[in-house]
């Protein structure tokens, strides 16, 4: 009851003798044991790499609101920081190299107040849940990508537009870095004028705007601030929630998020449907014929060149020395030790990126979906 009363460094004692009285240690999920192997030897070896970045992108492209994005995005960059702690590892020797990865959707205000609101959650949760003071640990640094679910295949001009506001909204709410969307991609591959126009989006918004001169412009206006708060509660809501199923790992083996995922993407085409949420040229002003533009279609003999390419490669290559990487792979799976070294060699033995994946496969199986 008195949680918040105490200081963040007590709290974070706290939660290591509540992990070790949990008997929380290895072994540990294989997919979370990758991810902590990957932090551990990034921040022995390479410490300036980024050894993640936490995705959001596909959840919002799979139907999830904005807050459902939000909440669950910083909920598993939580989960990997708790796994990160069971291991043994610092806080500030590497959430500071976490990165995230959001989607930007149609609705401006709620894209802006989504990123306002996910630096501010990240700051507190490193601050008052694992009792970090660190600068650099407690800023959210995070990627931008347009909302390639928008993009329309009637009228795929409209696209140019779309991208441009959503590309704006990234801005605003402070992104690092973007990536705006070629507008017809919803129909193929982006032609190389289709991707030059998507990066003079970019360069325009840069060059030319001035937007990118002030830290947070719409800070204190009371809309946006509003709407940040509500965002915050909104997300802060799935976090008890999440907590209470014992965490992301636990609730999505219960198909929680799956299922919220799912309702949302559900009401939100039975809205476009409906008319209720407009998607113009598609169930508002439309046109009696779609304007036809070129699009890229890729030779089938880049297939059969990348094929032939690969089985150079593998006869070539030692497949003795593959065979041993690939199976001293799989005993360092079966233990403890951290798996990044053996997987190194096994690339440097020229082994490939299937042939590593099934021999991690042979030891930790296969995820399947819980029925829900």
């Amino acid at each position: 009851a008195d949680w918040k009363k105490i200081s963040g460094t007590l709290q974070n004692d706290i939660l290591k003798e509540y992990i070790a009285q949990k008997e929380w240690i290895y072994p540990i999920q294989p997919a979370m044991k990758l991810v902590i192997d990957t932090f551990e030897f990034c921040t022995q070896h390479v410490p300036r790499y980024n050894p993640i970045s936490v995705s959001g992108y596909h959840i919002r492209e799979a139907g999830a609101t904005a807050i459902q994005e939000l909440a669950f995005t910083l909920r598993d960059g939580l989960e990997y920081v708790e796994w990160g702690l069971k291991a043994g590892m610092d806080v500030d020797d590497f959430v500071p190299r976490i990165s995230f990865f959001f989607n930007a959707h149609n609705d401006f205000f709620e894209e802006v107040a989504k990123y306002r609101a996910a630096r501010r959650i990240w700051a507190r949760e490193m601050r008052d849940r694992f009792g970090s003071t660190n600068e650099r640990t407690l800023k959210l640094r995070f990627h931008t990508q347009t909302a390639g679910v928008s993009l329309t295949v009637q009228q795929p001009l409209n696209n140019i537009v779309r991208v441009a506001i959503q590309a704006l909204a990234g801005v605003f709410g402070g992104t690092q870095s973007l990536h705006t969307d070629a507008y017809d991609e919803a129909l193929a591959l982006p032609t190389d004028r289709a991707a030059l126009i998507a990066l003079r989006t970019q360069q325009i918004i840069a060059e030319e705007t001035g937007v990118a001169n002030t830290v947070d412009p719409l800070g204190g206006s009371y809309f946006v601030e509003a709407l940040t708060n509500k965002m915050e509660q909104g997300a802060l809501d799935y976090f008890r929630k999440i907590d209470s199923m014992g965490g992301m790992v636990a609730a999505i083996e219960e198909g929680f998020p799956q299922r919220e995922i799912q309702d949302s993407a559900y009401h939100y085409q039975k809205a476009v449907e409906r008319g209720d949420q407009v998607i113009v040229g598609v169930n508002k002003y439309q046109m009696e014929e779609n304007s036809s533009i070129p699009i890229l279609e890729i030779d089938e003999s880049v297939r059969a060149h990348q094929i032939e390419r690969l089985d150079q490669a593998r006869t070539k290559r030692d497949s003795g020395a593959v065979s041993n990487a690939l199976e001293k792979l799989r005993g360092v799976a079966q233990k403890e030790e951290n798996t990044m070294p053996a997987t190194i060699e096994a690339i440097r033995a020229y082994a490939t990126l299937g042939e590593i994946c099934s021999a991690l496969r042979d030891v930790y199986g296969v995820y399947e979906e819980p029925a829900f």
